[in-house]
């Protein structure tokens, strides 16, 4: 089985507590028999090799992962308390080399908007079992009340990964040590196609050292090698301490596959890729992607990952997939173009109109209107950079902004990673060349471990501002100081409903907020 190792974990901590992070490590054997037996029957322990996740809460329970190093059964037990007093036993499935160890359980029939406790074990065949890990997560409200979501991307990427000088990827712990329920994870959760050496020399003569493993020091292009990708990254302690505590939302863009990837594509010939099919490296992509993050296909949309994820009556959050429906970046510029797909514009253009929460998150893992070249003539995103009426990938913008206009939806606003940069962009007909939608704001964070960038070009099509921006004064600046290393948080009055977001850099400083007060109020 691949990517085994020893034991890593998480301290036992609340979210409400979230001061330290640490390690719990556990004996890899297990004997049996006593001194006097003669020979012994000596058990190998299964172990969770890289922590714990949560991920998709509902109100009544969530999904637990975890990954075993051996054949073992998952087994999660949640409780009230850290003591576990009258637990309650889910039994998940058996993990195996065919998934490479991996595994979850949904754990349901919970109380709503509760702390919940869990802990997780591996049963081997024999009897054998794991060191136990836990964590704790919310489940989601039915009534009103404080809600904390961040979100961000862009991990471990531009030839920066995990820094032992740094004690790793820290702001993972920065944003776990402020409470959050929910974490919406905005893309390139991994970068396949970013090789990593194990020192990089800055421009101003310091040096970024990197931890490398074997799979991070190739593109990925077999199964293995994408599963390595986050193997790599779980191999952070501040990351599998954010995992334990924190519940997901978790989306793919075009990294855990390879750079600006579209269905029918081929990698240039100067990658380095043996393998140029986009669609074969796609599903080798797909695949590990699926295996080693806290979701569950079969609760998606069309198979896909969009997905609306309810979080009691102030909010409701509205999952896109904006990378597999997709055209050819080299088709953007046509008349009409796809970057949803005509079964997910409609399924979120009717998701808004029947949405009774007071605030309605659209989660795009690429901006609507800043302009992301790909190459001299193509375009990664939905913007084209051209004035004038939507085209190309617009046209699907465009028809989702007309329909919240006709449907008189309110409090819709749009959360997106990608640029590597932080920035707060306000939508405006009276500036657009296309004016049939209703203003709205669009945030951008990230990048969470990797090359900072941008400022990019705003298209006018759509009468975007750039209120904020917070970006590096040169391309691919290191996250060695963290300055230019971003995560955004929105903050929901549980009372007067109020929604509050707040762009931060690494150390938690908040860069810019912004109150948006509650539609009708």
């Amino acid at each position: 089985m691949a990517h085994s190792g020893p034991a890593l974990g998480v301290s036992r901590r609340t979210l409400l507590r979230t001061s330290a992070l640490g390690l719990v490590a556990g004996p890899a054997l297990a004997a049996c028999g006593g001194a006097d037996d003669g020979p012994v029957l000596v058990r190998q322990r299964p172990n969770l090799t890289h922590g714990v996740a949560v991920g998709d809460p509902r109100s009544d329970g969530a999904l637990i992962w975890a990954r075993s190093d051996r054949p073992a059964t998952l087994i999660v037990e949640t409780a009230a308390t850290e003591s576990f007093t009258d637990a309650r036993r889910f039994t998940g499935p058996l993990l195996t080399p065919d998934a490479d160890g991996t595994g979850r359980v949904r754990v349901a029939g919970l109380p709503s908007g509760s702390l919940v406790h869990y802990r997780v074990t591996l049963e081997a065949e024999d009897g054998a079992t794991s060191e136990p890990l836990t964590g704790v997560f919310r489940t989601a409200p039915t009534g009103p009340t404080d809600i904390k979501l961040q979100w961000s991307g862009d991990v471990a990427g531009q030839g920066y990964g995990i820094n032992p000088d740094l004690g790793g990827m820290r702001i993972f712990s920065t944003m776990a040590a402020r409470d959050p329920h929910l974490f919406l994870h905005s893309g390139d959760v991994v970068y396949a196609d970013g090789p990593l050496q194990e020192s990089v020399a800055l421009p101003d003569g310091r040096i970024w050292r990197n931890t490398v493993t074997e799979a991070k020091s190739a593109v990925a292009q077999t199964l293995d090698q994408f599963r390595g990708q986050y193997a790599y990254n779980l191999s952070d302690r501040n990351y599998r301490g954010f995992n334990a505590v924190v519940a997901q939302l978790v989306q793919w863009d075009d990294h855990e596959t390879v750079n600006n990837w579209y269905p029918g594509g081929t990698v240039a010939a100067d990658k380095g890729y043996t393998e140029r099919s986009m669609d074969t490296l796609a599903t080798r992509a797909w695949q590990a992607f699926h295996e080693w993050m806290p979701l569950d296909p079969k609760e998606a949309v069309d198979g896909r990952l969009c997905r609306k994820v309810s979080y009691g009556p102030l909010l409701d959050v509205f999952v896109l997939d904006m990378r597999t429906y997709k055209d050819a970046n080299g088709a953007n510029t046509a008349p009409e173009g796809r970057i949803f797909g005509a079964a997910q514009t409609k399924w979120l253009i009717d998701g808004l109109r029947e949405s009774r929460a007071t605030w309605k998150i659209v989660a795009n893992d690429l901006p609507l209107g800043v302009v992301v070249p790909d190459g001299k003539t193509a375009f990664e995103g939905p913007a084209n950079g051209a004035p004038g009426a939507p085209s190309g990938r617009e046209s699907e913008i465009a028809q989702v902004l007309s329909a919240i206009k006709a449907n008189r939806v309110t409090g819709v606003l749009w959360l997106t990673a990608d640029v590597h940069y932080t920035a707060a962009h306000r939508y405006s007909p009276e500036r657009a060349a296309f004016t049939d939608f209703d203003e709205f704001w669009e945030f951008v964070s990230g990048p969470l471990n990797a090359g900072a960038f941008g400022p990019n070009q705003l298209d006018p099509t759509f009468g975007p501002e750039a209120v904020f921006v917070h970006a590096p004064p040169a391309p691919n600046t290191s996250p060695l100081d963290g300055a230019y290393q971003h995560f955004g948080e929105v903050r929901i009055d549980g009372r007067t409903a109020e929604l509050t977001v707040d762009l931060c850099d690494a150390t938690g400083a908040v860069l810019f907020s912004q109150r948006l007060p509650a539609p009708g109020r």
